[in-house]
């Protein structure tokens, strides 16, 4: 009799739980009586505040979507910050939401703007945050999953909802943090940013990085963070070896094109295909690596294997390197400007360009039915440096594709130059990622 009564206690706490525990009361009350003042680096992406659009802000874990919020506070019309990777709010239900908003305009006002941090974590979170936009609040979202994503997104809440990428630090939020001059271009200045841009490449654009003197223990934490909380964990990955595996052979092979048949045959029989291509998905989910499709008027072509691996930072590489990898490095870094200027240009494609005698060019960006430009990146300091196949793979992509704004990213060269009829633009790297 004692076990039954129990149960039903249970049972009727479950059915009719309209209020939140006591504990869990207190909780939330310390969480919403700390204040929150921004003091970082001003973040380069611009998030439009579309009437009636839940913004959602996706990226890799420690890419800085929580300082964001806070750069937006003054921004926004009375905003109520809830991180539901806080204690405060763990196990919390979405019908027990409306007892988080009562509580918070109890403590200070009644919020107009809810901004919600790593909201994947709760279950049906697109149900919590439908009905929030429902009930006429300005809803702002962050996520270090793919399941946030546009795609996702636009499934779960149905064209109310417009999404951003943030990454980790560009090379020019870099040199805003390191406070490196760049009003004035002198020979001097050109060599600090030089040197800053040495470190950038080695140690990556991970915020608290940048600013940390203890960056090789960072970046380690932050992979392992990575691996067990957000592929891991999130996914319940079963194969913990070939999970490893998978998750370090990406972060050793950036920059390159790769098959699911390379990698499989390390592992021979002991993977399937299924749970190949299982785990890679849920790679991507961590919105730590991503994969460039093949350019190709074939959408099966496009979508088809091998593509090539980019990582969210070349700095969490530094645990798995084995040389340098300069060049790699450089590339991956252009890449990851050009997901950036996705954020302002949502109809820019990225594509890598390779023909049947294994002519590559790294990055084709098409914009509707337009291709824009082509771009080779090599480390080269000289002209007598850059190997003549990079022009040559250019020209004939240029022949292919009908495109003639050709360009070449380099160390530190900046030129323009005619190859075989056609006018090809050198620049270095850091005139190219600042802007100049």
């Amino acid at each position: 009799m004692k076990n039954l009564y129990c149960n039903d206690i249970k049972i009727y706490k479950k059915l009719y739980r309209y209020d939140i525990s006591m504990i869990n009361r207190r909780l939330i009350e310390d969480f919403f009586s700390r204040d929150i003042f921004f003091s970082g680096i001003e973040r380069e992406l611009d998030v439009m505040l579309i009437p009636n659009k839940v913004v959602s802000i996706v990226g890799p874990r420690r890419s800085g979507k929580t300082w964001y919020f806070y750069s937006m506070f003054s921004r926004v019309e009375y905003p109520m910050y809830v991180n539901f990777e806080d204690i405060a709010f763990r196990n919390l239900l979405v019908e027990e939401f409306l007892d988080v908003i009562k509580i918070f305009s109890q403590l200070k006002y009644e919020p107009k703007t809810i901004m919600l941090d790593e909201v994947q974590v709760i279950d049906n979170w697109e149900i919590l945050v439908r009905s929030l936009h429902d009930r006429g609040f300005r809803v702002f979202i962050t996520g270090s999953s793919s399941k946030l994503l546009p795609k996702e997104i636009s499934t779960e809440l149905r064209g109310r909802s417009i999404t951003y990428l943030l990454l980790p630090f560009s090379f020019r939020e870099f040199v805003r943090a390191k406070k490196i001059d760049i009003t004035t271009m002198t020979f001097e200045k050109i060599g600090s940013i030089l040197r800053g841009l040495q470190e950038y490449l080695e140690f990556g654009g991970f915020p608290e990085v940048v600013l940390s003197e203890e960056k090789d223990r960072l970046l380690k934490e932050y992979f392992d963070e990575i691996y067990y909380r957000d592929f891991v964990e999130r996914h319940g990955i079963k194969s913990l070896s070939f999970g490893r595996f998978l998750f370090e052979f990406m972060f050793q092979n950036f920059s390159k094109e790769i098959s699911i048949r390379k990698i499989k045959s390390y592992f021979r029989n002991n993977v399937s295909y299924t749970t190949l291509y299982s785990y890679v998905d849920k790679l991507q989910d961590t919105l730590t690596v991503f994969f460039l499709d093949r350019f190709s008027k074939s959408v099966y072509m496009r979508r088809s294997w091998p593509k090539k691996i980019y990582i969210c930072d070349v700095g969490v590489s530094r645990i798995f390197r084995f040389s340098e990898k300069i060049g790699e490095k450089i590339e991956n870094v252009v890449f990851l400007d050009l997901k950036r200027r996705q954020n302002n240009y949502p109809l820019l494609e990225i594509f890598y360009w390779k023909d049947h005698q294994n002519r590559e060019v790294d990055f084709v960006l098409k914009e509707r039915l337009r291709i824009k430009q082509l771009i080779q990146v090599t480390y080269a300091s000289g002209i007598d440096e850059i190997d003549r196949r990079e022009f040559r793979n250019l020209i004939k992509a240029s022949e292919v594709l009908n495109c003639n704004n050709l360009l070449v990213i380099t160390w530190d060269l900046e030129e323009s130059i005619e190859f075989e009829g056609k006018n090809i633009k050198i620049v270095p790297l850091w005139r190219w990622l600042l802007n100049f």
